[in-house]
């Protein structure tokens, strides 16, 4: 079967997913998809597709790109092509709470951007600070937050308790399509320090790394390496802990009615 979309003909098989994840990078989720069956991969015009089982659960995701503009037209790609029940907004976020540590989780029960109306999520999750669960309002941005005043200057000016630059236009995307929602993220980085400032040249729109920026940074400023090291580090502390979360998450979306 093959199902259009409004940027491709995407290629995909006749059984409709249960749950859709929508992520910017491929690293977010590639802890979770280590755990899936019969995963296959697929594009569609700007986007990558994954669709598999996880336990009994049949789930399909697209690779958005960074910006809430990809993601909206990512999730309705995905929407057109699975008709999932569910669509899971997940990935990497940035702490705007000083509390909150690399691999915590957070769930939205809001969220907003800059410009436009809140978007409430009815959910039946509770926070639990200290086993690392925070449940609040995220704030979805145009640009990657790079330092910790500038997210001090957005907490206090949203009340956001994170960041990411994904989550509204997937929100808004599910809400014009009626489509059940959730966000649940992971921390990737926290309010101890700022993030180098190569990593804005390093990573492009579509979450691909750019290969010569990082040759350059390492030219321009050798210790970069070791800034970058430990954002990966952190990255795969962040995607083992979404992984371990979202095997709840998809355990009781798939028992519920």
């Amino acid at each position: 079967m093959t199902a259009k979309t409004s940027d491709s003909v995407v290629k995909t098989n006749s059984t409709q997913a249960e749950i859709g994840l929508v992520c910017a990078l491929p690293m977010e989720l590639s802890d979770f998809f280590g755990r899936c069956s019969k995963v296959k991969t697929y594009t569609g015009g700007k986007f990558t597709f994954r669709g598999g089982f996880y336990k009994e659960t049949r789930i399909a995701m697209v690779e958005s790109g960074m910006g809430s503009a990809r993601a909206k037209r990512a999730t309705a790609a995905l929407l057109e092509a699975h008709q999932p029940r569910w669509i899971i907004s997940t990935g990497f976020c940035g702490a705007l709470d000083p509390q909150m540590q690399v691999g915590q989780i957070v769930v939205a029960n809001e969220v907003v951007n800059l410009q436009d109306e809140p978007l409430r999520i009815d959910i039946g999750i509770a926070a639990d600070p200290a086993r690392g669960l925070y449940v609040g309002r995220t704030l979805t941005v145009d640009k990657m937050v790079r330092t910790k005043a500038e997210k001090q200057e957005l907490a206090e000016k949203t009340g956001a308790i994170a960041v990411d630059m994904e989550t509204y236009g997937i929100a808004q995307q599910c809400r014009e399509l009626k489509t059940r929602f959730l966000a649940v993220r992971a921390v990737s980085d926290d309010l101890s320090s700022d993030l180098p400032k190569e990593i804005l040249s390093l990573v492009g729109e579509t979450g691909s790394v750019r290969f010569g920026a990082v040759v350059g940074a390492l030219l321009k400023r050798p210790g970069s390496y070791k800034d970058m090291w430990q954002l990966r580090e952190k990255a795969l502390i962040a995607a083992d802990r979404l992984a371990n979360f979202l095997d709840g998450v998809i355990l009781q979306l798939h028992a519920s009615p």
